[in-house]
């Protein structure tokens, strides 16, 4: 999920009556979780695309209908479980909008203490008799949800107990693996908070400087200075930030645990670097401010028209282009990607587990068999890209996750391999990295501990 729509969640939220025959936050949160439910939609994109429909839209429907959709993707199963307590037959038996409406409802009952459990009622049996009819499905709706109005609202204690245990068993049990009982549960807990939207401010600009500026022109918005990366800022309750003033110019989009990951490869002035597996290049731009215009970043991604748009948002952000792309897939082949480079970053495709909080539609398409497929794409890609690190040079490998199985595991692997052997485990390069990992040569970034989004990271040096 993009920083900008999740940001948006956090938003006043709006407990006002519908306008008659009019979209509602409500009724525009049903159809994008019937998308991402029945289709498999991204949420973040289908959200996305159905409030730039809605130009009557205000910054309290945008909110509202951004916190419906990301918290019923949080807490579904829970949801589906009490909600099915008062229904007579399986809940997955109703009609897709009915249960979207269900469980949009539901949730503003059991987590919104800032709308009436009346009005949650109230509109979504609206919305039901508008589509079925005053009796049948409606006269169903209105009870079920007056029945577990009566139950009342769940206290922070319970709503964090309860959606740590609703998550997927395997999921459950990686992470007790992984951190332990008590940290995974907290991790699981920590999923219930609105993150912050995360900013980077561009090279030429003063962060504080830039700070004020956004606080002056966001009033009822909370400003603040990322506490890890160096350029980043921590804003919330400022909508979209693609709609602040400053957005592309002084400040771009990415949050702080993906900053402090570029960060990790300690580039210097100078030095030649690939960003392999590079996405949409935010990273590739830290990295191009790192090394100035005496060095080099080259970019390379399974997807060339991600290329295409990383070379152009890089020019734009650091006035200096990259030095190269290349569309290749480094599980198979490093295709014609130099070979003698300072440094090579993996930030490598895996489960997204640590970015749950923003990006909670994950769930709906990962379980268990697919983390041990990610798992063996990740030691092809991280022993591809090994090869084109010179001698003495520096290796970074990351991942969006805080699974043993997709970090310590894939690490040891890698280091037990033909490949890998020429490599030895090292202190991050960047002192400011160096001191978060307590000189260790791994560091996981944890919502819980740091504030960021979740990431493992390694620093390996090639003999």
């Amino acid at each position: 999920m993009s920083d900008s729509s999740r940001a948006a969640g956090s938003a006043p939220l709006s407990g006002g009556a519908p306008r008659r025959g009019a979209p509602t936050a409500r009724s525009v949160a049903a159809q994008v979780l019937q998308r991402a439910f029945r289709d498999g939609a991204f949420a973040a994109a289908a959200l996305d695309a159905a409030l730039e429909r809605e130009l009557a839209f205000d910054s309290r429907d945008r909110g509202l209908a951004t916190e419906l959709v990301y918290g019923v993707l949080r807490t579904r199963p829970l949801l589906e479980a009490r909600l099915s307590r008062h229904l007579a037959k399986p809940f997955d038996a109703l009609p897709d909008d009915a249960a979207a409406h269900l469980l949009i409802a539901g949730y503003q009952i059991l987590f919104l203490d800032r709308i009436p459990a009346f009005a949650a009622v109230n509109e979504a049996v609206d919305l039901v008799s508008a589509r079925y009819g005053k009796k049948g499905l409606a006269g169903v709706t209105n009870a079920v949800l007056r029945r577990l109005a009566d139950e009342g609202r769940l206290d922070e204690a319970a709503r964090r107990t309860a959606v740590a245990a609703s998550f997927p068993a395997w999921l459950v049990s990686s992470l007790t693996a992984s951190l332990g009982a008590e940290a995974g549960q907290a991790f699981l807990a920590s999923t219930l908070d609105v993150p912050p939207a995360g900013l980077r401010v561009l090279v030429g600009h003063d962060r504080a400087t830039v700070a004020k500026d956004l606080a002056e022109a966001l009033p009822t918005a909370n400003v603040r200075l990322a506490p890890h990366a160096r350029q980043g800022i921590l804003i919330d309750h400022a909508g979209d930030p693609a709609r602040i003033p400053g957005f592309s110019t002084t400040f771009t989009v990415q949050e702080e645990g993906s900053q402090l990951v570029a960060l990790a490869v300690g580039a210097k002035p100078g030095e030649k670097i690939l960003d392999a597996c590079a996405g949409r290049g935010h990273k590739t731009a830290v990295l191009l401010d790192a090394v100035g215009p005496s060095g080099a970043v080259y970019a390379s991604d399974v997807h060339p028209k991600k290329l295409e748009r990383l070379a152009r948002t890089v020019l734009a952000e650091c006035k200096l282009p990259v030095a190269g792309t290349f569309a290749v897939d480094l599980a198979v082949g490093p295709g014609t990607i130099p070979g003698d480079l300072d440094a090579v970053l993996v930030d490598a495709p895996c489960s997204g587990v640590g970015t749950l909080r923003r990006r909670p539609d994950l769930l709906l398409r990962r379980d268990a068999a697919r983390l041990d497929e990610l798992a063996a794409l990740q030691r092809k890609i991280l022993a591809t890209a090994a090869t084109r690190v010179r001698s003495g040079g520096r290796l970074i490998f990351a991942v969006c996750s805080v699974l043993r199985d997709e970090a310590e595991a894939v690490l040891e692997d890698f280091l037990a391999s033909e490949v890998g052997a020429s490599y030895m485990q090292a202190p991050f390069a960047d002192p400011a990295i160096d001191a978060l990992a307590a000189g260790a040569p791994t560091l996981r970034l944890l919502p819980t501990v740091h504030g960021t989004d979740g990431y493992f990271v390694a620093s390996l040096l090639r003999r």
